[in-house]
């Protein structure tokens, strides 16, 4: 049976943010390589899919620099931070131009960017990808991943915080 949607006012997309930035999530820059050229953004829509094929998403803006080069490399990393690096997530948000300066950076077999220190590392290869109003849901095949230990960077309200003992 199909259900009747009822009219009813859209929701204001300020309030919607608010709700939504109650739900605590870890926090993560993804980031790519295109004809030597890095890229990388600050994200907390990061998401396991499946785990047969092991699979996950990720949701930049439409028209992000990094989303774009996403879609032209076909490869990505996710790096997990870890709750020091709170100055190290803030260099991949907005529009800085310096983003890897004077980083002491690892690549994965597929010249893309791993940032040191990171909780967890995790190298995809695109899978797909749908629209999802303004951003892009990039769904992303894991190739590669590994585990250090450590307590993750919360975002939770509008700012970071630290995970309680």
């Amino acid at each position: 049976m199909l259900h009747e949607k009822a009219a009813q006012a859209p929701i204001d997309p300020v309030t919607f943010r608010k709700v939504m930035g109650n739900f605590a999530t870890g926090v993560a820059v993804v980031t790519t390589a295109v004809d030597g050229t890095r890229f990388g953004m600050a994200v907390n829509s990061l998401a396991s899919v499946s785990l047969d094929p092991c699979l996950l998403l990720v949701c930049p803006k439409k028209g992000s620099a990094t989303g774009d080069a996403i879609k032209r490399s076909g490869v990505f990393a996710v790096n997990v931070l870890g709750e020091s690096q709170q100055d190290l997530c803030m260099r991949f948000v907005g529009e800085e131009a310096s983003r890897f300066d004077e980083l002491d950076l690892d690549e994965d077999n597929r010249g893309v960017p791993l940032l040191p220190g990171s909780l967890a590392h995790i190298s995809c290869q695109l899978e797909a990808v749908h629209p999802g109003g303004d951003h892009d849901i990039i769904v992303g095949r894991v190739v590669d991943c590994s585990l250090e230990t450590g307590n993750p960077l919360i975002f939770h309200d509008g700012q970071f915080c630290r995970r309680a003992a």
